[in-house]
């Protein structure tokens, strides 16, 4: 439950940023891109028993929940990482 309050405020906060900086459409590419990530960190149960075709490649074993919540985690929380790390090297 934390971490979907959490990511949720995670959220609200990028597409906040992204409607001040880009407006509707920079809204409408921060919930593409937050689609992932969410659904990994609210949904991490149902995807780590997931098994099939995955990009044309077989997956034949499941994920441990906490390894798709982490992932998820840090493919949210990519784009702030990446922003800190050019903001202190004076880009």
């Amino acid at each position: 439950m934390v971490n979907r309050i959490l990511s949720a405020i995670v959220a609200l906060i990028y597409l906040i940023a992204a409607y001040r900086l880009g407006g509707a459409g920079g809204v409408i590419r921060c919930i593409a891109f937050l689609v992932l990530p969410l659904a990994c960190i609210w949904f991490s149960k149902e995807m780590e028993s997931y098994t099939g075709i995955m990009r044309l490649q077989s997956v034949d074993t499941e994920s441990p929940g906490c390894l798709v919540i982490a992932c998820g985690w840090l493919l949210m929380l990519l784009p702030l990482i990446v922003g800190l790390i050019w903001h202190f090297q004076g880009n």
